[in-house]
């Protein structure tokens, strides 16, 4: 009989040392979780931090995965607002920015943060992504030609359906996608979300924004440890031409200076709180700690492609032209390893739904249309899950 393979969770002397800083964990954070941002791995760390401290979580009402988005956020998007009130430690499904209906749900103390990519690969991302649901996307015949004349495909009466076409993260934040571009509004943009958010992320350096947020938070390494989640595989991306590449800095002009702006923000950060010496250190302890978990948990030891996922509970949400990857879990798992392991390769609607069938226990479970051997899965995922 093979042995069974125990969690390796003993933190060496050097993350005690790291974890003993004199500070207190913020428990009352919202994540701003934009699209195609490597933000899906961010909610994952964010869940499995609300069930390892027993917090309450402001989930989507009803049969919602999504916090009303596209729409404008309001409150009573939160399952049980009216009852729980400003009582929600962790807010981080997706939204569209409404600051004052956000405080609604969130406590006076909430620390506020969210995360930009690049425009360039963003907008490719998107393309693949969204191709079959975005009419400019749909219409085109590949990303580079939608970029060589995008108004050819871009109809201003679709923009309620195009929004993943233009300066999405823009949307994200609240603001028109479609505005115009002149310095003054920009420069007005910039500072209102600098005074909405303490903190704002690049997922093109994800893991040092990792140990920034860490940081930050005054939260263990073992709380933003992540596999990457909701990844396509590389025979789905569509090489940008140098062309393309800058006609999205045009195209998309406002998330282009946004992403400018806040990256330039990000490493005085990092440089006025950790510097880069110890930063360097950190990733690097970061990333031996999950090269450590995926030998643990993966069966693999990477990300597989759809049609390779074995347990189909754990299979991603597919979309677009892209192939969404997932993790295939070892066999050999002891029950405390499996839970940890089943954690960080949940995608995002299973997870969702998950916590909100223990937070939610007498509501109506979320319908994913998901295969239908989720929830005989997912009853089991439960059973083996501690109170």
């Amino acid at each position: 009989m093979a042995r069974r393979r125990s969690e390796r969770i003993s933190k060496s002397p050097k993350e005690l040392l790291m974890a003993s800083m004199p500070c207190r964990a913020k428990t009352n954070v919202m994540f701003l979780k934009t699209h195609k941002t490597a933000s899906s791995t961010v909610l994952n760390i964010m869940f499995r931090f609300v069930e390892r401290y027993n917090l309450t979580v402001a989930l989507p009402a009803d049969q919602l995965v999504h916090l009303g988005y596209p729409k404008t956020f309001l409150a009573h998007f939160v399952e049980d607002f009216e009852t729980i009130g400003q009582n929600y430690n962790i807010m981080c499904n997706h939204l569209r920015f409404n600051p004052s209906e956000v405080r609604k749900v969130m406590a006076e103390n909430t620390f506020y943060f969210s995360i930009l990519r690049n425009p360039i690969p963003l907008l490719e991302s998107s393309y693949i992504y969204y191709k079959d649901t975005v009419p400019a996307f749909r219409i085109s015949k590949n990303v580079n030609v939608y970029l060589a004349s995008p108004l050819e495909y871009y109809y201003p009466e679709n923009y309620k359906q195009n929004i993943y076409a233009r300066n999405i993260m823009w949307f994200d934040f609240g603001y028109d996608n479609n505005a115009v571009a002149n310095e003054k509004y920009i420069q007005a943009v910039l500072k209102d979300i600098e005074k909405n958010f303490h903190l704002i992320l690049i997922a093109d350096y994800f893991d040092e924004s990792m140990i920034l947020l860490k940081h930050t938070l005054c939260w263990d390494l073992d709380d933003v440890i992540y596999f990457k989640l909701n990844s396509r595989s590389q025979d789905t991306v569509q090489t940008l031409t140098p062309e393309s590449k800058e006609r999205i800095k045009t195209w998309c002009s406002l998330d282009w200076k946004l992403y400018l702006h806040f990256n330039q923000s990000f490493w005085n950060r990092i440089e006025e709180t950790i510097g880069l010496t110890l930063l360097e250190k950190e990733v690097n302890l970061l990333r031996t700690r999950q090269k450590e978990l995926m030998e643990t948990c993966l069966l693999d030891q990477e990300a597989v492609g759809k049609d390779y996922i074995k347990d189909k509970a754990l299979l991603p949400f597919q979309s677009g032209s892209a192939n969404i990857l997932g993790y295939n879990l070892r066999q050999d798992l002891d029950n405390r390893t499996l839970r940890t392991c089943q954690k960080m390769v949940m995608p995002e609607l299973q997870y969702t739904s998950y916590l909100y069938s223990l937070q939610h226990p007498h509501k109506k479970r979320k319908r994913l249309g998901l295969p239908s051997l989720w929830t005989s899965s997912q009853e089991k995922m439960q059973l083996s899950t501690p109170n």
